[in-house]
């Protein structure tokens, strides 16, 4: 796993896995469990490359979708009949003339068009364990 070396022994985030930084404030580094624990937690975003209809219908604000016109609202649910749609896509920007850039509704789909995934996700290896960091530390 030469990503999980590196990733242990250059410590790109400096999240202090080979001794004090930004996430270990211990003199020495972090345990091979510590280190393996930090890498599979979820503390990192990404864009998501798609959202399903029901994605995007949890986050509209109800009160918004009411008070959309007719012609609006069939254009909502013509989107949402769609599947799934590129929330940075030109579906975002008719969503936006639909609901308006100030609104909660675009303020919601703008936080979960992101998701959060691991270290380990980002860089694409699978989940290590307290054994992987020490293989690779030696």
């Amino acid at each position: 796993m030469a990503a999980l070396k590196e990733e242990v022994t250059v410590d790109p985030l400096v999240r202090g896995y080979n001794g004090p930084g930004s996430q270990n404030s211990g003199p020495g580094p972090m345990s091979d469990q510590a280190v393996a624990d930090d890498i599979n937690t979820a503390y990192r975003t990404r864009d998501r490359t798609s959202m399903t209809a029901s994605d995007i219908l949890n986050s509209v604000d109800t009160t918004e979708l009411a008070a959309l016109s007719v012609a609006g609202a069939t254009e909502f649910w013509r989107i949402l009949g769609m599947g799934e749609v590129n929330p940075f896509g030109v579906e975002a920007t008719l969503m936006i003339d639909l609901f308006g850039v100030g609104s909660t509704t675009i303020a919601q789909l703008k936080v979960d068009r992101k998701e959060p995934i691991s270290r380990a996700r980002e860089l694409g290896f699978a989940p290590p364990i307290a054994s992987d960091v020490a293989t690779d530390r030696a």
